[in-house]
């Protein structure tokens, strides 16, 4: 991803063959159109059959593995479901506030904006400081396991509670 820019790369993470993460290389995306265009690849890894069992939310981080690869910027980690009976409670995300929080829906629980086409989709929520006048930003994506983006919308100026992915993440992070 990127032009004539440093690239941003983004490497999908798996444990036990589940989607656990990503690990974001290069340099962190600039803006919301940037994040728009993380969030359709991870989306795109949503759709890949099995990959994700369950609703599931992501923090990004700034934290570094272990033993980080080269160019390593930060991560976004499995954070837990956001449905059943061990979805996170409300005021979970315990700070630091991270950079961002997604979630991603396989196409077992995504109702497409494209019928009869099966999609997995997502949202990322860029917390803002209201009160410092830095509004709440968001994407939302719908993408198909060939890749097809079939929906992205990016909003600014956005009230958590106009949608119900924004506001279960806004919930999340709520102390």
């Amino acid at each position: 991803m990127g032009g004539h820019r440093n690239a941003i790369e983004v490497a999908p993470l798996q444990s036990e063959g589940v989607l656990s993460g990503f690990l974001l290389s290069g340099r962190w995306p600039d803006d919301l159109v940037e994040w728009s265009k993380v969030l359709a690849l991870t989306v795109r890894m949503a759709a890949v059959p099995g990959l994700l069992r369950t609703t599931t939310v992501f923090r990004v981080s700034e934290e570094s593995l272990d033993d980080p690869a080269p160019r390593a910027v930060g991560l976004v980690l499995a954070e837990g479901t956001l449905v059943g009976p061990d979805a996170l409670e409300p005021g979970s995300i315990h700070p630091p506030q991270p950079l961002a929080l997604l979630v991603l829906h396989p196409p077992a629980s995504t109702v497409s904006s494209v019928p009869d086409h099966e999609v997995a989709s997502g949202c990322i929520l860029l917390p803002g400081l209201p009160h410092l006048g830095l509004d709440h930003r968001a994407s939302w994506v719908e993408a198909d396991v060939d890749g097809t983006v079939t929906r992205l919308v990016n909003r600014g100026e956005l009230d958590p509670w106009s949608d119900a992915d924004t506001a279960a993440l806004s919930v999340l992070l709520a102390a």
